[in-house]
């Protein structure tokens, strides 16, 4: 069998798994085992306050729905809004650093007001198994005491009371990032004892409407309980509810840049439920009451993290906070132990070069010279089976009739003359991986995220805007998507072009007409990828092409007679 068949045979193959494994392969359904003592310490009117399928708000702008209640602002470095005194709900948060896109200057805003047609906000307190006993809930207007602007230099407090004696607190706190910390308080007046449980809550009105539901990125419903994560789409949470017991974790909702999420309490049980009735609903509410005795109080400490998924920002809040498996916020698929390692390779070079572009050169230069041994011996086996071509054609003319004879000649050849057909597919293996490690970057976190090249490149995470059938914007008219074939896959497709003429070509007519039609299929394939991964695949190519004409003219190999 040629080389160049083998080659191909083993690419597609490493291909097709590789790809199965990504779009097709279902992700580990998680197993939820009830504790069977579960009922006895939670009974079903004590559970977070009901999303009743039958509530209505009347939807009204955002704007009208943030002047309807009272608010405290919050502004750090990194994020502004408010909360609203009515619920003491976080309903209003908008990012300083990003902007909806290149065009549009407006800055992205995540939480919205309760009724608002997309309405995505946190809520937390205390619920009681007594009946009799008022507690706060999305209707109760608070107080503010104090300072009334929250930063991360002044932490606020709010304040709710009833007519039974009994005083809820919340003391909310910001860091310069995206973390909230909650410490909440139940003051009891009385001579009467009471029990209490906490919760924490986000509530989502709708589906995003930006939802990707592409299958190599994870969005909606996700949680790590007692080292499980659990991933679930919206579709799977309209169906069936998912409700699960643990020791510790946190649970939250992932869009493909940003995350939203709770961490309960540390060092107690808790119980997680995601569920939807007219809303999205993922909560936490604590397993064992909290006894609260006659003029004592109560208090208990959570936090939420709502921010963008920068890396070192997630990996920080996991480390310092202690919340196990919290960098899977970010979604770096099965090749975590290549994808992770990449990013930061593409960082490192980032703050040294400044540009994300550059920084991928770097990197292919990185990984050239970790692939060079296996390239080295490959390209040294492919230049002696080009020697051989001549002598392969006159085999084959030779053994035309007899199949089996061919293969015998062939094999001595190559033994004669120390050629290995297999050699071909070293390089490729590792490189098929390192490719989808490098897209799933790219694809997933926001530090590429709009980021430059030069020239016309605004967006490494993007296609190449340009369009061989305008002339590349020479002619005055848009072209639709599927002829949006840029400058840089072109200039890959060429690569892949001159680097093809340095192969042995197949001596079957038919396979040389498929493999010379291979550089612009692929073009056109790699045409909607991102810009930062063409721009590797074309750095690679110029330097394999390179090393292969540097080894080939060393290669000699003896004349066959």
């Amino acid at each position: 069998m040629e080389s160049k068949n083998l080659i191909a045979a083993l690419a597609l193959s490493t291909a097709i798994l590789v790809l199965y494994s990504l779009f097709f392969v279902p992700p580990e359904q998680s197993t939820t085992k009830q504790n069977l003592s579960e009922k006895n310490k939670i009974e079903q009117n004590t559970d977070t306050p009901t999303l009743d399928e039958k509530e209505t708000l009347v939807q009204i702008s955002r704007d009208d729905a943030l002047k309807e209640s009272k608010r405290v602002q919050f502004e750090n470095e990194s994020i502004i809004g408010t909360i609203s005194l009515k619920g003491a709900t976080i309903d209003d948060l908008t990012f300083k650093d990003y902007k909806v896109s290149l065009e549009n200057e407006e800055k992205i805003t995540l939480l919205s007001p309760r009724n608002v047609e997309d309405g995505y906000f946190i809520e937390s307190g205390f619920v009681t198994t007594d009946k009799n006993i008022d507690i706060p809930d999305s209707n109760s207007i608070w107080s503010i005491v104090g300072n009334n602007k929250l930063t991360d230099q002044s932490p606020i407090k709010l304040s709710w009371s009833n007519n039974q004696g009994i005083t809820f607190e919340k003391e909310i706190s910001l860091d310069d990032n995206f973390l909230f910390t909650i410490k909440q308080k139940v003051i009891n007046s009385t001579d009467k004892k009471y029990d209490f449980f906490s919760y924490g809550q986000i509530i989502r009105n709708k589906i995003p409407e930006d939802l990707l539901n592409f299958f190599i990125l994870h969005e909606g419903p996700i949680a790590t309980l007692d080292d499980e994560l659990i991933e679930e789409d919206y579709d799977d949470i309209q169906d069936k509810k998912f409700s699960k017991t643990a020791q510790k974790g946190w649970l939250g909702v992932s869009d493909k840049y940003f995350i939203t999420s709770i961490i309960p309490p540390k060092n107690k049980e808790f119980k997680t439920t995601f569920d939807y009735k007219n809303k999205f609903r993922i909560n936490f509410i604590s397993t064992d009451p909290q006894e609260l005795n006659q003029n004592s109080f109560i208090e208990e400490k959570f936090q939420a993290i709502v921010g963008a998924k920068r890396v070192r920002a997630i990996d920080g809040y996991a480390e310092n906070l202690k919340i196990e498996k919290f960098d899977l916020v970010i979604d770096w698929g099965f090749l975590y132990f290549l994808t992770k390692p990449m990013w930061y390779a593409l960082d490192y070079f980032f703050k040294m070069f400044g540009n994300y572009g550059l920084a991928i050169i770097a990197v292919t230069v990185c990984i050239r010279l970790a692939v060079f041994p296996l390239a080295n011996y490959s390209f040294k086996s492919m230049a002696k089976m080009k020697a051989l071509q001549p002598e392969m054609v006159r085999l084959k003319e030779l053994h035309k009739d007899d199949k089996m004879k061919l293969q015998q000649s062939m094999m001595a050849l190559y033994k004669k003359e120390g050629v290995n057909p297999m050699s071909g597919c070293l390089p490729i293996v590792p490189q098929v991986f390192i490719f989808f490690s490098l897209y799933k970057v790219l694809f997933v976190t926001i530090e590429m995220r709009q980021m430059p090249f030069y020239g016309y490149l605004k967006d490494l995470s993007e296609r190449d805007p340009s369009s061989v059938f305008n002339l590349f914007g020479l002619l005055p008219y848009d072209v639709p998507s599927f002829l949006v074939i840029g400058a840089l896959p072109i200039a890959m497709g060429l690569s892949m072009w001159a680097q093809q003429k340095l192969n042995p070509a197949p001596t079957d007519p038919i396979q040389a007409k498929i493999f010379a039609f291979f550089p612009l299929f692929l073009t056109v394939i790699l045409a909607p990828f991102p810009s930062g991964l063409v721009l590797y695949w074309f750095v690679n190519n110029c330097l394999t092409m390179l090393q292969q004409v540097f080894i080939m003219r060393r290669t000699t190999v003896k004349t066959v007679t």
